[in-house]
């Protein structure tokens, strides 16, 4: 596993649970919105921040104090050897949350039939005929994108869908698209662009609160739970 960094306490990343977050380094993706832009691409001089023997020695010492560990990125998927990472910290006692941008259905549908991901949180990115732009890859296919979407919504794992808005990449029609893709989700979240300082590419702008209320009425008679993130 290439791990980038680890938070050793959260109360936020695993939704009701006292968690930790490590962070995988790679991704498929090159969104120019990326406010983790050091986790998608090495940089001369950098060096990966944790070995996996580090990491199992600090979850070790945290038992009983931490419920989970959330698995983010990056793009955790891609990592060959996920399932055996996931294996141990399970061995561990400890829930797993996975974050995923939903390119690998197979690889998502194996660790969650083998019961090693308690809780998935998906990014969908945009509306399919803006996924391209918005991911920053020229003619990417959206299909393994919609078939982890189907995986999450016809399973029996906790999950979450959400979105990162910024003004540039959305308009209202993006969100009707989205609503009807994701219809009878559990769990979506809307998510306010924030300019961290370690943006991949460009300047984008932050939507107002009211502009992220109007985005949230496309789903209001298509998912359970919708909740908009990062506004006052």
């Amino acid at each position: 596993m290439l791990i980038k960094g680890l938070q050793k306490l959260t109360l936020l990343d695993y939704p009701g649970k006292c968690a930790c977050t490590v962070f995988t380094f790679g991704c498929n993706m090159r969104c120019p919105f990326c406010h983790n832009s050091s986790l998608v691409i090495k940089r001369e001089g950098d060096d990966y921040a944790l070995s996996e023997e580090a990491f199992f020695k600090f979850l070790n010492s945290r038992k009983g104090i931490l419920d989970g560990v959330a698995v983010t990125g990056g793009e955790p998927l891609l990592q060959p050897d996920i399932e055996a990472f996931l294996s141990k910290i399970k061995e561990l006692g400890f829930l797993v949350k996975l974050d995923t941008n939903g390119t690998s259905p197979k690889k998502l549908k194996n660790l969650i039939d083998k019961n090693l991901v308690d809780y998935v949180a998906m990014d969908i990115k945009n509306s399919p005929k803006k996924y391209p732009v918005t991911v920053g890859v020229k003619d990417f296919d959206t299909a393994p994108v919609l078939e982890s979407i189907k995986i999450l919504l016809k399973g029996d794992i906790d999950y979450e869908f959400r979105t990162t808005v910024c003004k540039e990449l959305f308009d209202t029609e993006d969100f009707k698209e989205i609503s009807a893709i994701i219809k009878g989700a559990k769990n979506y979240f809307l998510q306010a662009y924030k300019d961290s300082g370690d943006i991949l590419n460009g300047a984008f702008t932050t939507p107002s609160k009211e502009e992220m209320y109007i985005y949230a009425k496309a789903f209001s008679n298509t998912v359970e739970n919708l909740q908009i993130r990062g506004v006052g």
